[in-house]
């Protein structure tokens, strides 16, 4: 009897055994759940950026988005053979739209960070610049060191939801902080001598003296490292694997220096 319970009790466990593993996740349940396999299906990769960032995506006159991201966008939208969207946003909403499913990824001059990499997913660097200074010629004439910015008397500007954002209560816990949506708003404040510096990349802070030579002054030596990476979900390996394959390719091909050409060549620093 004791046998024949034996039996029974093996041959339940064999049974539940062969459950799990018929009902287990396989690796083609992952790719038919995958971002990549669903842009394929559908048709369209939806992108997010914010159209306001010269020379990485702005609009040209007739409000057509262009730019750097933009043609790395649609270079991965030509090689997965699907149409692509451009949704423009505010950048503090970008990562929110990404989470929602709104949005496949974000190209939009996004540093990858060890924060942000918490709720999202990033490529290898695409781009790689700093953090600089736009100076008030009235505010603060004679600052050579970002380090002097750390002070109660200074105001800063920066743009919300960026990394110039995010540095400064590590970097300049004393200076009064001012947060605004636009990046030009920003600029005005430096411009006009309302702020003492505006701490953004290398090349808008470049761009923004070459505008205002008359009111400011730029410190150009960047003081972060800041690697610009594509952003996707979180989990989506298959995705993610095939946007640095494309990043490596286009780098190794010569479109990548070709982009690079067309878009910073006359305006780097």
């Amino acid at each position: 009897m004791k046998r024949f319970a034996l039996l029974l009790l093996a041959l339940a466990i064999f049974a539940c055994a062969v459950d799990v593993a018929c009902t287990a996740t396989n690796p083609f349940d992952i790719f038919d759940g995958s971002n990549l396999n669903q842009i394929v299906k559908r048709n369209k990769l939806i992108v997010g950026m914010e159209v306001s960032f010269f020379p990485f995506e702005y609009a040209n006159e007739k409000g057509e988005p262009i730019g750097f991201d933009v043609d790395i966008a649609q270079l991965a939208a030509k090689e997965l053979g699907v149409e692509i969207e451009i949704k423009d946003m505010q950048f503090s909403g970008l990562i929110p739209a990404l989470q929602s499913g709104k949005i496949d990824m974000i190209i939009s001059g996004m540093t990858r960070t060890l924060t942000r990499s918490k709720t999202v997913s990033f490529t290898e660097p695409y781009f790689v610049t700093g953090l600089c200074a736009l100076l008030s010629k009235k505010k603060a004439p004679d600052t050579q060191d970002v380090k002097e910015l750390n002070s109660p008397d200074r105001i800063l500007a920066v743009k919300l939801g960026t990394t110039g954002d995010l540095v400064t209560a590590k970097l300049f816990p004393k200076a009064q902080v001012n947060r605004y949506k636009e990046e030009t708003a920003c600029a005005r404040e430096v411009v006009t001598g309302r702020a003492d510096a505006f701490l953004y990349d290398q090349l808008s802070i470049s761009k923004h003296q070459k505008e205002n030579p008359d009111t400011t002054r730029a410190l150009l030596k960047p003081f972060t490292y800041e690697p610009y990476a594509i952003a996707i979900r979180k989990g989506d390996a298959d995705f993610l694997g095939w946007l640095n394959l494309l990043l490596e390719t286009i780098k190794s091909d010569g479109r990548y220096q070709e982009l690079y050409q067309k878009y910073f060549q006359g305006i780097s620093p």
